[in-house]
Formats: C-alpha cells, structure tokens, sequence
C-alpha cells in the first residue's frame, strides 16, 4: 500500500495513493508516529453491517456515489441529458515538501485535485475541473471534504445581521447535514467564517477542534455531514465549496472551472488554537501594507454627506495633532451625491460640493503629514446616476425587468468588459492624479436576480463571473499604483473572507461602533482574522447605530484591539478629551508591533460577564491583554481571570496602561494588586498568572482596563 504522509505543526495528513483511483483519507488531525501511520491501512478494513455495501469503502478526496459515499457529493456534473457518478482513472504526485496533486481522468473531463498542508498546519485544497470532450459540461459542485472522528460532536458556527456580526450559534452534530448555504452574492453578515466541529465543551482555550472556511466572496456553503452508514472508517465530514446555480459554469471544450480554495484546519488547543494557525498562515502570505498599520480618521461620522472644505480641514487639522497617520474622505464627493439616492456611478468630483476640485483638502492632509484615503462604491449605482442614463444595460438583472432595489442601488456588472473598463478608469485616473494612499471600498447590498444574458438572450446565474471580475479589478488596481492600499467594507462587515483578504489589506469590521456590540464581534471576528486586518474604530460618545453612550475610556480601550482609528467629529472634542485622544493614540503606536504580530488568546471570567482578549509575542517575552466587562452577573465578585499564553517559567512586570481608559469610579475596594499595577511596581511569576489568574475589580458593564506584561 502506498501512502502519501503530510506533516506539519502537529498536524498530519495520511492518504492511500494505492490503486488507480482518486487519493483515500486514512486520518488528518493530530500527528501520528510512523508506527502508527503505518498501522492505519488495517483501520480501513472495518467491519460490514447488514443490509450494506459488501465490503468497506474508502472516503476520497471527491466522493461521490460511486465511491459508495451516500452524502453530499464532491463532484457533481452533467453533459447533455444526464449526470454519471466519474469512475476516475488518476496520477497522483508529490508535488512539494507538504503537497500533493491528483489529476483524475474520466471520458471528456479532467479533475485536478491539490493538497498542501502549510508550515503553519493548515491544509488547504484547490480543485479545477477541465472539459475534455466535445460538447458543453455544465458543472454543479466541486466540494472539498476531510474526515471527522465520533468524538467531534458539536459544531459552532456564526451568524449575524448589519451591525450584529458575528453572533456564534452552537448545537450537537446529529445525523444528518448541517449546511450553511449563503446565495447573497457576497460574503453576508451571517457568514460563518469558519465552521468548527469539536469535542464537547470545546472553548478558545480548550477542546481538539477541526474547522473549515470557503477562501470566496461570492456564494458559498459550509457543511458538515454525519450519515448513519459514516464516512468510510470516520464518523462525518466536514467541508464546502462555491455554491454554483443551475447553469452557471458550463465548459465549453477545453474550458476550466477552478474552485475557489477550501482551508482546513486542526488543533488540540481550542478555537485559539485555529486562530494562530490562521493568523500566521496570513502572515507568512502577506506582500503588501507590511509596515506598520497607520492611525486611521474616517469621515463618516463625522460629517456624513456634509462636505465643506474648510470643516474637513479643522478636522483633518485636529486628527494631525492628536496622532492621526490616515485620513479618510467617506461618501458623498462625487456626482450629484449629496445623499444616497443618487450619483452612485460618477466617480468625478461633484463641482457642487467640491468647487475647487479635492486638491485642496488632499494637499492640506498631506502637508500634515498624514496619508490621505478616499471612499469608492464601484459595484454599485444608482439609477440616478450619469453612469446609468448613458448605459442602461450596464446593470446586472433579467431581462424581465430590474431587480428590487436596496439600499437605492442597482448592481453594476462588473463581468461587462466595457463597463469594468469604464469604473477602472475613473478610479485609477483620481488615484493618480490625486496621489490617494488607501481606498475604502463598500458593497452595500446583496445581490438579487444576479442573472445576466448570454449570447443566446438567457438569463444566466452571475455571482460567480461577478466575483471574478471583482478581483480583477482590485487586482488591475493594485498593479497599477503598487503602493495603493484596500479596505474590504461590504455594509460593514458583510465581505469578509479569505477570498477578498487576498486581493485587499484589511477588513471594515461592523458599521457598528457602539463598544459593547464590538467587543463581540471583533472577538469572533478574530476567529479567522488578525488584528492588522480588522479595522477598529473610536465612535462618537453616543453610538449611531444603538444610540446607547459610553464613555471615551471604553470606547478607546475596545478600539485598541485591531488596526485602530477614530469615526467622530473630533471638533467637538474637548481639551481634556483631546489630551486622552492624544495619550491613546501614542499608546497604539507603541503596541501595534505586539497587536499585530502576536499570538491571540481569549478567556473570561469564572462567571462569564467578563471578557479577556489578550495577545503574546511568539516568544512570549511580551504581552497585553484587554479586560472587559459586558454585562453585569449573579456574584458580587467576579472572580479570577487568568492570562492564558504566557511562559509560566518567566517573571513578568504587571502594568495597568491608563493610556487606554481606566473604569469610572464605584463603589469598591481595589484588589490588592492593582494600586502597585498601576505604578508600574508589580512583578508576577508567568505560572502564577496563567493558571490561577487575578483577581478583577469590582466593575460595572462597560468599563475595563489594560495590561502590559513584560
């Protein structure tokens, strides 16, 4: 028997290679000694009950029917008048150090099958399908799958809606298919990120845990699948893949469908465990906005739609000297867009708003020496709009007639060469001619009737030539002026994937800047996103979209915890405010080299209501760690919080940071601690710390405070 073994990180893939069929997986999770993946073949020979399949059969790296596998199928597709379960005839290779690649033949097809594990032990596996006939293949799925064992028995995944991302949602693994399917056109504010499968009870800090997530921004689905008969010699399989609709990728001869990346990953130390897999996984991978992540200002919140030049540069004045390095200009430049009903499309200067061209307010932010960012929409429009009345069918619907509008939008379609071309260059003549730094780019709604005609008159599913051409356009972008940088905004957080990540370089995390609802979606957030990428805003006193107020420590303390930045009219602010503003922003300057390299751990208290988000150098020689109180809960004492990651063989010096908020006064007694902590005078030992914890002030819901150890 011939074994293909992929080690890395404490995680290790095992496959038959024997035969001439597709790759069977024996194991994948935790590693294994030689004696034992030698030893695995013999598990395949399991028994055979009644009223079953004769003899054992294998999970493959696409199983379908004929593989015996009764679940959802891997491969799914049909030429002409009916669909046939592949009986494949296939090469398999190593590929590389941790890779291998699988090319299936079957009459007119040709699938190609990719697995790599990473040094950082995350699997990833890329699959493409090619017709070789001669007549159109219309493909249905191509789906990626990996083994679960029994004692994976209950899943988490996320759900959400604008401005509550991110909401985790747990229940057993029973029989039967537990599917997350998303045909939003994006990503979604109820996208899932990762769809994790664990031992019970398993947390962030504890508990063996498999996950996925589809690397896509267009539709996708995430499952997990646990059949009475099992999965070959495992339990279930947990997997995904791009939701294609009928008729959305036929092949013509010799075209090929390549399926969007499916990631993969293991640990034996909880849902942190994941995460620093992912985080440096992204890491590793990233080539650009590779210094550090610039103190950001947005307008929005500030102005709104009320542009006028001489505001926007007391704004821009007061963000220069409290620290600001990035300047964002938000909607409402351009066009007839003085609200959101019209313009959408005109990516040209509103003469109204703008008399005097953007220059001056460029040329003021950058002789601050601030960066300077301006806000695009450039698949969306308005039926109000130049772009519109001058190309109709340049947007995206049936031919019966436009789809429901939302959010006042239409969808612009990007797969148009022309009308691609069109937005490309407007966007790219302002980037240069204006010499724009970062671009902040929305997609504000979903996508309905996303059909558009072929060359015959039928409607055809477009989401994913829409998606595809979206990258493009990034991607031609960012050719074109190296030095630009993109942010991912989809109505907040409603785009965000491994997908977008790799065309852009950080991620608009909510639309909600009320602390109390951030502190949890940044924590789930995080599952899959580092904190460099995941932008972090200081909202206004009292929160837009909750209308709840909060005081300006909190709010700073929940901004610290990724690519930080203000959404406020900071005009308004006090002197006193302003000197905290100031103090804070320092303070991010002096952390974001820990924030955003380090390794992830989050916690909470013995009753629950408080919150601990807490990053570790990988050496373990520095740390800081957010605590947080959300809510308030049955004991008067909260009891210990521990901070989990440090190197219990080290001493460590212990310091409240009141740079970043400290808690209103109450009615209490500090611990015994926290006067030395915050002198800077207080010296623990890392075990200490890490397995029995402090004991936590008395505090209200929303108050909290930092600690720096080193």
């Amino acid at each position: 028997m011939t074994l293909e073994v992929l080690r890395s990180a404490g995680t290790v893939l095992v496959l038959d290679t024997t035969g001439t069929g597709l790759p069977r997986v024996l194991h994948w999770g935790a590693d294994l000694p030689d004696e034992a993946v030698e030893s695995l073949p013999l598990l395949s020979q399991g028994p055979v009950p009644p009223n079953a399949l004769d003899e054992p059969w294998p999970l493959t790296l696409l199983p379908t029917s004929a593989d015996g596998w009764l679940g959802t199928p891997g491969y799914a597709a049909h030429r002409g008048g009916g669909a046939t379960d592949p009986r494949w005839r296939v090469e398999t290779s190593r590929t590389g150090e941790r890779e291998v690649t699988s090319t299936a033949y079957e009459v007119g097809v040709e699938v190609r099958v990719t697995v790599a594990l990473d040094e950082h032990g995350v699997l990833t596996i890329g699959s493409s399908v090619t017709n070789t006939g001669d007549s159109t293949l219309d493909v249905a799925a191509l789906r990626a799958v990996m083994p679960l064992p029994s004692r994976a028995s209950e899943v988490l995944d996320l759900t959400g809606r604008w401005c509550r991302e991110r909401s985790p949602q747990r229940s057993e693994l029973q029989q039967g298919t537990h599917l997350r399917a998303s045909r939003r056109g994006r990503t979604g504010h109820d996208a899932t990120l990762l769809l994790v499968a664990g031992t019970p009870g398993f947390d962030f800090g504890h508990g063996e845990v498999w996950a996925t997530h589809v690397a896509w921004s267009g539709n996708h689905e995430h499952l997990v699948e646990r059949l009475p008969e099992g999965a070959g010699m495992h339990a279930a399989v947990l997997g995904g893949g791009e939701l294609l609709e009928a008729g959305e990728v036929r092949l013509a001869p010799g075209e090929t469908y390549a399926a969007p990346e499916v990631v993969f990953v293991h640990a034996t130390d909880g849902l942190d465990g994941l995460s620093r897999r992912l985080h440096r996984r992204q890491r590793a991978q990233r080539e650009r906005a590779t210094g550090a992540r610039p103190l950001v200002l947005n307008t929005w919140e500030a102005v709104y739609f009320d542009h006028d030049l001489d505001t926007l540069k007391r704004l821009a004045d007061t963000a220069a000297r409290i620290g600001v390095e990035r300047f964002v200009l938000d909607d409402g430049w351009f066009g007839g867009r003085r609200d959101d009903h019209r313009g959408l499309g005109d990516w040209v200067v509103s003469d109204e708003a703008w008399p005097g061209g953007l220059e001056p307010l460029v040329e003021h932010v950058k002789g601050l020496g601030m960066e300077f960012g301006l806000w695009f929409e450039p698949e969306m429009v308005n039926e109000d709009s130049d772009l519109v009345r001058a190309h109709p069918d340049w947007v995206l619907g049936p031919r019966a007639g436009r789809p429901r509008e939302s959010r006042h939008q239409q969808v612009l379609d990007l797969a148009n060469p022309e009308a691609a071309a069109h937005v490309e260059g407007q966007i790219s003549s302002l980037v240069g001619e204006l010499g724009i730094d970062f671009i902040k780019w929305d997609h504000n709604r979903d996508l309905h009737e996303a059909v558009r005609s072929d060359s015959r008159g039928t409607d055809r599913p477009a989401v994913h030539e829409q998606t595809l051409a979206f990258y493009a356009l990034l991607d031609r972008l960012r050719d074109a002026h190296p030095a630009l940088e993109i942010e991912s905004c989809s109505s907040g957080g409603a785009r965000v994937d491994l997908g977008v990540l790799a065309h852009t370089d950080r991620i608009w995390t909510s639309d909600c800047n009320d602390p109390l609802e951030r502190a949890q979606i940044q924590r789930w957030t995080s599952l899959l996103v580092p904190a460099e990428t995941m932008g972090t805003h200081i909202g206004p006193a009292t929160a837009h979209t909750t209308h709840r107020t909060f005081d300006l420590g909190f709010r700073m303390l929940v901004a610290l915890q990724g690519h930080s930045g203000l959404e406020w009219d900071i005009t308004t602010c006090t002197d006193d405010e302003l000197a905290a503003l100031g103090d804070w922003s320092g303070l991010y300057k002096e952390l974001r080299p820990l924030i955003h390299s380090g390794d992830l751990v989050r916690d909470s208290a013995d009753d629950g209501t408080i919150l601990v988000t807490g990053t570790v150098a990988p050496d373990r020689s520095h740390a800081a760690y957010t605590v947080l109180r959300t809510v308030t809960g049955p004991q008067a004492v909260p009891g210990l919080v521990r901070l989990r990651g440090l190197d219990p063989e080290r001493s460590y010096a212990v310091r409240v940071r009141p740079e970043a908020g400290l808690p209103q006064a109450v009615q209490h007694v500090e611990p015994g601690w926290w006067a030395r902590a915050l002198a800077g005078e207080l010296t623990l030992s890392g075990a200490l710390l890490g397995e029995v914890g402090l004991p936590m002030p008395v505090l209200a819901p929303a108050q909290g405070f930092l600690l720096e150890l080193t």
